[in-house]
């Protein structure tokens, strides 16, 4: 371990002494402040990131606004103060046989995270992305490992952060820019006792190392790593009539959005042999064809992405649709075709192939379509594209979904990804490593705290959120009834 990593993880834990008793005000202060900063570093961030990740201007506009949203929600959230589950049963001294005490729970910070760069999003999955923000909310500090493939990029926001952090009189070591690029350098982070959480966003590979590291500890800590997933689409259209040609022009571009790029790209397509498949298959030719091909993050994922595909359409049994381009290149876009047989045979058709990818199943009937979908491993997403009014059959499949994705869509592709107090992004394992919670939405604050008990404590003590007069104004459930009131 090296001894700036050591520095590091020892000045993060000395500052979340203090930072995990900041006010509910002033952590969302910090993070509108950071959102500001963020939008305040204006064309260079953009032009910097354009330069490290091939993204068009647009994209990453977007992706900026939607990473200072994100950072606003959590700070609302942290105030509104529902997360954090604010329990006070009080004491009922002359009950018989025996007094009860009076008891009160709250979340707190786990401690300081590690949060790991992804790759896909510089901004909304990265240095102040989702993970840093929802551990920024619950008073964790972090330390951020930053992405090599966008370095540049991830030290420009780190910028904005300090000076949020100066701006508030903040300690500098709430959130601290780890630069080492080796793979020891996340080892030792992950391994060092005085680090409590890690969030991470990448490969399969990438997210079990790190739960591998973290269950070498003597004291084992939570990873929640969000490893992918292929995102089926059941479609169980009759007809291929309008309705279903719109969806499939959907389904097509997000098959080739930001070039495949993302976890929620649907890359298996599930429906019966026949006329419909015909159409579909059709149209998806006709669409990915004309596609043409885009620039890839970096080298690495246009090579694995190169690799992947071609060992897809080497597989017995399987056929090429379509293809963006007539000689092999990395952003090429691919759609192919198989049976529910050979599917089910062949346990590398059900690997994600992280790009601008998708295999269609042909399956003989609905019993054998179902049959392949509760073969699958847990997902992110799983949609439906279905007719209105067949409420029975569609049942029968989102059953079967609930059990084995996060996020179950009707009519409607799973690339977009809403922060809201709904979602949910995670799902049963491998998608991600611990199903029951989220790394998108208000809820994923979740992942960074803990309950605490506190008995027969005197007013004083307690933190601001049991304290008799809710001087936080928090929702709290006091005696099995919700309420914002004092006692």
């Amino acid at each position: 371990m090296s001894e700036l990593i050591k520095q590091a993880c020892d000045k993060s834990y000395e500052a979340w002494k203090s930072f995990k008793n900041a006010s509910y005000a002033t952590r969302k202060s910090l993070l509108e402040n950071i959102a500001t900063e963020i939008e305040n570093l204006g064309d260079e961030l953009i032009q910097t990131a354009m330069e490290e990740t091939n993204l068009p201007e647009a994209r990453l506009s977007g992706e900026r606004a939607r990473t200072c949203n994100q950072l606003r929600v959590y700070g609302k959230h942290v105030t509104d103060g529902y997360w954090a589950a604010a329990y006070i049963d009080t004491a009922i001294p002359d009950r018989k046989p025996l007094p009860k005490a009076d008891i009160r729970k709250i979340n707190q910070s786990i401690g300081p995270v590690v949060v790991f760069g992804a790759s896909n999003f510089p901004f909304a999955y990265s240095t102040a992305g989702g993970d840093t923000a929802s551990a920024l909310a619950a008073g964790s500090t972090v330390l951020l490992k930053a992405h090599p493939a966008h370095l540049k990029t991830s030290k420009l926001v780190a910028k904005a952060i300090s000076k949020a952090l100066e701006n508030l009189n903040l300690s500098q070591d709430i959130f601290i820019h780890i630069e080492e690029t080796d793979f020891s350098a996340g080892k030792a982070l992950v391994q060092h006792p005085n680090v409590k959480g890690v969030g991470f966003t990448g490969s399969h590979t990438g997210g079990m190392a790190l739960v591998k590291y973290a269950q070498e500890r003597e004291e084992p800590i939570p990873v929640f790593s969000e490893m992918g997933s292929i995102n089926p689409v059941v479609i169980l259209h009759e007809n291929y009539d309008d309705a279903l040609q719109m969806k499939v022009a959907q389904l097509a571009g997000a098959i080739t959005l930001g070039v495949g790029q993302f976890c929620t790209n649907p890359g298996l397509i599930l429906m019966l042999d026949g006329p419909v498949l015909e159409g579909v298959a059709a149209q998806l030719s006709e669409a990915i064809s004309k596609s043409g091909v885009g620039k890839m993050l970096h080298p690495g994922i246009e090579k694995a992405y190169l690799e992947n595909y071609k060992t897809a359409l080497s597989q017995k049994g399987v056929e090429l649709i379509a293809r963006s381009s007539d000689v092999d290149l990395p952003g090429m876009a691919v759609v192919a075709k198989t049976s529910s047989e050979n599917f089910l045979s062949n346990p590398k058709l059900h690997q994600e192939v992280f790009g601008p990818y998708s295999i269609i199943v042909a399956c003989k009937d609905l019993e054998d379509l179902l049959n392949v979908y509760e073969h699958m491993e847990g997902q992110l997403t799983s949609s439906i594209f279905v007719e209105p009014g067949r409420f029975e059959v569609q049942q029968v499949f989102v059953d079967v979904m609930s059990v084995k994705a996060g996020r179950i869509i009707v009519n409607g592709v799973p690339t977009g990804v809403e922060v809201c107090h709904s979602m949910v992004h995670g799902g049963p394992y491998p998608s991600t490593t611990d199903g029951r919670f989220t790394s998108v939405g208000q809820d994923a604050i979740l992942r960074w705290v803990r309950p605490v008990s506190y008995q027969n404590f005197e007013n004083e003590v307690l933190p601001d959120g049991l304290k008799n007069a809710n001087p936080l104004n928090i929702p709290r459930l006091v005696n099995g009834v919700w309420t914002s009131e004092g006692l």
